[in-house]
């Protein structure tokens, strides 16, 4: 472990990667609102989470469909009003983890600085 990798470090940053993770998932959500047939994906955040911190490895986090969604007569079951709401969410949690993030390197310039 270095000054800069330290457990809160790697914490947010597997935070991070996630919120773009599933950023990008939404976003892909509302791209794909008129496809015929294409089922609304996510991921289970709490438990990537989780297996992230579990373990050092970068893996993929794991993809699924999202139950209990109303179906269109195309098959469709993307919301607008739902990945609105979901892409407004991990705005507000990504601008948090930057600020924890900011904190963290303002608390380790202070380390520095003090120890002139």
């Amino acid at each position: 472990m270095t000054l800069i990798n330290t457990p809160g470090m790697s914490a947010l940053e597997h935070y991070l990667d996630l919120l773009a993770f599933r950023q990008q998932l939404t976003t892909s959500n509302v791209a794909n609102v008129d496809t015929p047939g294409y089922q609304t994906r996510d991921i289970d955040f709490r438990a990537e989470m989780q297996r992230a911190l579990a373990s050092d490895a970068k893996t993929a986090p794991s993809v699924r469909s999202v139950p209990g969604l109303i179906e269109r007569p195309d098959g469709n079951n993307v919301s607008l009003d739902r990945e609105g709401l979901a892409l407004a969410r991990i705005q507000l949690q990504f601008h948090v983890g930057v600020q924890l993030l900011r904190e963290q390197f303002h608390q380790l310039q202070i380390a520095i600085n003090e120890g002139k």
